[in-house]
């Protein structure tokens, strides 16, 4: 079973939305938010703290299995149309077989 990766980078809303449309996809069984386990080394003392770059858009990951190559294809198509629709940026982060 291929396992896919991908993170978005945009807001609650946009990574809710791509979500759902995970979920709604036929075959598409498991769809996970993981934890960011990347410690931020956000130093509030920083001469550059609370600058507008610092309060960019969030960074979600989410997990999802595929039943087989061609699901795992239908699912790319899927998020990206809707990323270019919600002007989100999304990367695939590697394919899997389990």
């Amino acid at each position: 079973m291929p396992l896919l990766r991908l993170r978005i980078t945009g807001n609650e809303d946009d990574a809710r939305a791509i979500g759902n449309l995970l979920s709604s996809l036929d075959g598409i069984e498991h769809v996970e938010e993981v934890a960011d386990l990347m410690p931020h080394m956000d130093d509030a003392d920083s001469s550059s703290a609370g600058l507008p770059d610092d309060a960019g858009p969030g960074i979600h990951e989410i997990e999802i299995d595929a039943p087989s190559a061609h699901a795992a294809a239908r699912v790319r198509e899927a998020v990206e149309a809707l990323a270019f629709d919600l002007d989100v940026l999304v990367e695939f982060e590697h394919d899997e077989a389990r």
